[in-house]
């Protein structure tokens, strides 16, 4: 499948998130507006006061997923143990901003790392609990993957060039012979095709911790229905050994899906281990680091 060109994210200033609250909310427009450092690719964050933010796409592929939100992410916060971002208002272009964006309710909380948790295994299993909450919820009606979600929940295949573009790049850096073994057998990991909700970007910037512990899950821009491998792809990149083993077993998960699951985390390692090669800086040190999580967790057929 042809993923096409990479997004053409734009800029977004203060000011302009100003002129828009003022134009489309005037109730909110005495209020300061901050930007939120690391805000992230997808979209531009910004405080708003104390108790809101405003959250604006920073391309038209991530605009695709602001309706989707509106329309479940309230009827999806009422059935998880954890709190989650509920939009307050929908926001149109304007301000020579194009798209359109959303005012949420601020939830307090640092990023999740292993160094500000209190305790690894409690984090993973506060995790796994959330997910199997996610998971239960009807999933009828819910949005396929697609162009709004970079088909996150269908087949690892979508990403198979990539990743063997990848494999080629590292030729003589990595076990890609490793590498090529792990990446074949998630793409033969058979899903059984009953849809499921899933987040779609468990990662660390999207889970906030509060006192170390699992306190709020975050931007659901890519979350649909169907496959819910993808989800598990923080097994390797965050959680420690005890915390995978821990994360698996209260999941139940079954070995085809812990297959597409580490597929998952190693197409994304892969890919910034390629394009970060001969680089020392924290997003190539954190790569590998992740991609010997991938190899240790299981040995080579034979």
């Amino acid at each position: 499948m042809d993923l096409g060109p990479p997004p053409q994210r734009i800029t977004v200033h203060p000011n302009q998130v100003r002129r828009l609250i003022a134009d489309q909310f005037p109730e909110w427009a005495a209020l300061p507006v901050q930007p939120v450092p690391m805000s992230g690719w997808d979209n531009r964050t910004f405080r708003v006061g104390d108790e809101l933010l405003a959250r604006l796409p920073s391309a038209s592929e991530y605009a695709l997923a602001v309706d989707k939100e509106h329309r479940w992410l309230p009827a999806l916060a009422p059935r998880l143990p954890l709190p989650i971002p509920v939009p307050l208002a929908k926001g149109r272009p304007g301000a020579d901003y194009p798209f359109p964006w959303s005012i949420y309710a601020w939830l307090p909380g640092e990023p999740a790392n292993a160094g500000r948790m209190a305790d690894p295994v409690r984090f993973a299993l506060d995790l796994a609990d959330f997910l199997a909450a996610l998971r239960s919820v009807d999933a009828a009606d819910g949005p396929q993957p697609g162009t709004h979600n970079w088909f996150r929940g269908a087949t690892l295949r979508t990403y198979d060039a990539q990743a063997r573009r990848a494999l080629t790049a590292l030729d003589g850096h990595v076990d890609v012979g490793l590498a090529r073994e792990i990446w074949t057998a998630a793409l033969d990991a058979r899903w059984d095709g009953v849809d499921v909700w899933f987040h779609g970007d468990i990662a660390p910037g999207n889970l906030l911790l509060d006192g170390g512990e699992l306190a709020a899950v975050i931007d659901f821009g890519t979350c649909g229905v169907g496959d819910p491998s993808c989800d598990l792809a923080i097994a390797w990149t965050q959680l420690t050994a005890d915390g995978r083993e821990a994360f698996r077993d209260r999941l139940a998960v079954d070995d085809a899906t812990w297959a597409r699951g580490r597929g998952w985390a190693l197409w994304k390692t892969l890919v910034t281990c390629a394009n970060s090669l001969g680089h020392a800086d924290e997003e190539a040190t954190n790569a590998r680091r992740v991609l010997s999580e991938i190899f240790s967790d299981g040995v080579r057929d034979g």
